[in-house]
């Protein structure tokens, strides 16, 4: 096999066979192919796109680069959820306690920041302690014992996925429907799930600006799910605007614990939260056969949340993966913790906060730290914004926008977070996050 022979093909559109992408894969992942034409290849493949054939060989290939793991003889349908990114996005940080509160197992398996997007595991770090490297036995017992695990790719899941992610991430090539189903889905497939639930985002701070792009990426998704026999359910969501109000991985971090709380986390309340947390909850609690309609398992996902019993549960997580329980009593005595700068709205803003530009916002708080812009850099988990100010309300010259994180104070763009509001004399109308679902055969909306 010649990489250089390959990607000079795949440059110049030709289609490749499954068994040369099969080769490249496994050549990349032992290290006999660098990172730099790895690199290449991605970018021709982003550029030239992959057809069916491919992507499905280059899913199969990244999937069998390690070990596919067995958790049948674990009692229950074991229900992941997937996200394919977005700006205050820690839906995973309720979702997964929530669910296995009522439940169905979650064997989550996530990955880091990639681009503007954060990343679940930088998040689950961000609580002291918490330790995201356990090992397979590990992760079979703590599942079986709790209900619920929430690690990183280990060096046998998917080994080739975690290099590919991390080289995406700093070679522009994130925003391919092909790269991004095989990326997930290899991962998804190979930890052991009886069934998936994916939260497909388009909009502005998605990697899916356009809504017919997200619809493709959903539809790709179910289809691989479903042709490997593992029952797979899309949710349409908006990612337009921010989700909820901090953004950064503490932040986020001590939004999710504060609603798993009852509480309303800083800034507010985080009703768009709420809502997407409980109809992917629906969704995975009916897969997993505890439910008999989406309907019901909305019910018992409320409930969950309502009695304490999904915080109860997150407890169970944290200290099962030695994390700092005090964090979860009290999220603002963590260090880091205390706003360093406030953002105020300019001379000309007035009337009512129209759009808040997430994808300019998600850049801006990987700049003050919270992403990375080389796979080397540290992440400060403390780095991030918490909005107080939110589309549809009203705003006056020098109202606080947000409020401002930071180890390192220097690193903050104030003009690019002032430039992410946009304001109107009239209030926008208003929206909803959930936009449609696609169970492998229609959409059918909600």
């Amino acid at each position: 096999m010649n990489p250089v022979s390959l990607l000079i093909r795949k440059r110049d559109g030709e289609c490749l066979a499954a068994s040369e992408i099969t080769d490249l894969v496994t050549a990349y992942t032992r290290g006999a192919v660098p990172d730099y034409q790895m690199a290449a290849f991605l970018m021709a493949a982003f550029i030239q796109g992959l057809n069916d054939t491919e992507a499905a060989a280059l899913t199969r290939a990244m999937l069998h680069s390690g070990e596919v793991l067995d958790l049948s003889d674990l009692p229950g349908l074991k229900v992941d959820k997937h996200s394919t990114g977005g700006v205050g996005d820690k839906i995973s940080l309720l979702l997964a306690p929530l669910v296995a509160a009522c439940g169905v197992p979650v064997p989550m398996i996530s990955g880091r920041g990639l681009g503007h997007s954060g990343g679940t595991l930088d998040k689950l770090e961000a609580i002291p302690g918490f330790n995201v490297n356990l090992s397979i036995p590990e992760y079979r017992a703590q599942l079986e014992r709790i209900g619920v695990v929430m690690i990183g790719q280990t060096a046998e899941i998917a080994p080739a996925d975690k290099k590919l992610y991390a080289l995406r991430d700093v070679t522009g090539t994130v925003e391919s429907i092909p790269l991004i189903a095989a990326s997930i889905m290899s991962k998804k497939l190979a930890e052991g799930i009886d069934a998936l639930v994916l939260d497909v985002k388009s909009g502005r701070g998605a990697f899916m600006k356009e809504e017919a792009d997200a619809r493709k990426l959903a539809e790709t998704l179910v289809g691989i799910g479903r042709e490997f026999d593992k029952p797979t359910v899309a949710l349409l969501t908006d990612m337009n605007n921010p989700l909820g109000r901090s953004i950064g991985n503490w932040p986020e971090t001590a939004e999710a614990i504060c609603v798993l709380r009852g509480e309303t986390p800083a800034g507010g309340p985080v009703d768009d939260v709420i809502d997407v947390t409980l109809a992917l909850a629906a969704e995975m609690l009916h897969l997993g056969g505890v439910a008999d309609s989406p309907d019901g398992g909305y019910v018992q996902a409320r409930h969950a949340l309502d009695s304490g019993h999904a915080f109860e549960k997150l407890i169970e997580l944290v200290e099962a993966q030695g994390g700092d329980l005090a964090v979860l009593d009290a999220p603002s005595t963590r260090k880091g913790a205390q706003p360093v700068a406030e953002i105020r709205a300019p001379e000309n803003a007035a009337g009512y906060v129209t759009a808040i530009d997430a994808l300019a916002l998600g850049w801006a708080a990987v700049h003050l730290g919270a992403g990375r812009a080389k796979k080397e850099d540290p992440v400060d988990p403390s780095a991030g914004f918490v909005l107080t100010t939110l589309v549809g309300d009203p705003v006056e010259p020098g109202d606080v926008l947000a409020t401002v994180y930071a180890a390192d104070p220097s690193r903050l763009d104030a003009e690019a977070v002032q430039a992410a509001f946009t304001y109107d004399s009239a209030p926008p109308a208003a929206t909803s996050r959930l936009l449609d679902r696609y169970d492998g055969a229609q959409w059918t909306g909600f």
